[in-house]
């Protein structure tokens, strides 16, 4: 079979591997479909993500067609479409007694530490496999997973009806995190560099959109709040000067959450965050998000609606890597369409 390998910086290989077969009698065989083209498959690509180890097969964010079920899979089916959690985790560690696997001790996740889905078949634990209704496109299930980020930072976030919500950031994960705060019931601000990229968050549900270079968030917020600063702030640019924002336009008892890698430090003083008691917490990955956002592409409550700009055949990934990388400001969602 045919696997997309990043062998090392800027080296992308498409060859023969041999196909994977089920070993164990929860195992699922799975024909690829669809695979998104992430930020993380880019900084694999680039050689700069520093949790993952060349070479390797990229891609986690998985559509495709159960072809063969182990002998005790119980919730999967030949013929289910189904989408891939692309977590696995020890179950025994401090994270995942209290609930939370995403942030596992030995976290391993598919197509960072092991091989992912960009290749035509593979196999993974039942566990890790979610059926999803079979008459829906292959384009819009692809993207569950991104999905389950926008899903976390909300959850993170404790996002509440009537709650207002600032969302750094107007890319493929803020308009995830957009429209699942949207389904909450919250007010959503956000901002972004790119008129074209705020636009496209007006169609699919903003109430305000501002052009960071144009207008000065703080003082946006603070007309658009009357002064009182956003319950939620959601950090998904992830550089120092918006986490630095993120905490001056938090409202009294508010909460920011953070998805950046960055690591470079902040100059945050202690006073807003004590004087407001403001919550700060991380966004990785997901917890539990998989059954939530099925059940909302099932009931067609969440589409792409747009953020799927481009589709390439799996012989044509390496222009796919290259447009992605040459036009980030052309491309929401690449998808690489395996036949």
């Amino acid at each position: 079979m045919r696997a997309v390998q990043v062998q090392k910086a800027h080296q992308l290989l498409v060859q023969e591997v041999e196909k994977p077969r089920i070993k164990n009698t929860t195992d699922v065989l799975v024909k690829v479909k669809r695979i998104g083209i992430c930020g993380s498959d880019m900084h694999i690509y680039h050689g700069t993500n520093p949790l993952a180890t060349l070479p390797r097969v990229v891609g986690h964010e998985v559509a495709g067609e159960v072809v063969e079920v182990g002998a005790d899979v119980k919730t999967i089916q030949v013929g289910d479409h189904v989408v891939v959690e692309p977590i696995r985790y020890c179950g025994t560690c401090y994270a995942c007694r209290k609930g939370r696997p995403n942030v596992c001790a030995s976290l391993s996740v598919f197509g960072v530490h092991e091989d992912g889905g960009m290749r035509e078949w593979f196999v993974l634990p039942e566990k890790q496999i979610h059926a999803v209704d079979s008459s829906l496109s292959w384009d819009e299930i692809v993207l569950a997973e991104p999905y389950t980020i926008g899903a976390q930072a909300v959850w993170r976030g404790q996002v509440e009806k009537g709650d207002t919500v600032l969302i750094q950031g107007a890319g493929p994960i803020g308009i995830c995190i957009l429209k699942m705060a949207k389904l909450q019931g919250a007010t959503v601000m956000i901002t972004d560099l790119n008129d074209e990229r705020l636009a496209f968050a007006k169609e699919n549900g903003a109430d305000i959109i501002i052009n960071a270079s144009r207008e000065n968030i703080r003082d946006a917020v603070a007309r658009w709040t009357a002064g009182e600063g956003v319950n939620v702030v959601i950090d998904a640019v992830c550089l120092p000067m918006t986490f630095e924002l993120s905490i001056d336009v938090a409202s009294p008892a508010g909460t920011v959450v953070v998805l950046g890698f960055d690591e470079r430090p902040a100059p945050i003083s202690q006073l807003p965050i004590t004087k407001k008691e403001v919550t700060v917490v991380g966004s990785r990955l997901q917890t539990n998000q998989f059954p939530k956002v099925i059940r909302l592409l099932n009931e067609r409550k969440l589409t792409h609606n747009g953020l799927v700009t481009h589709t390439f055949p799996l012989e044509k990934v390496q222009d796919a890597f290259d447009f992605v990388e040459k036009h980030p400001d052309k491309v929401r969602k690449a998808l690489i369409v395996f036949d």
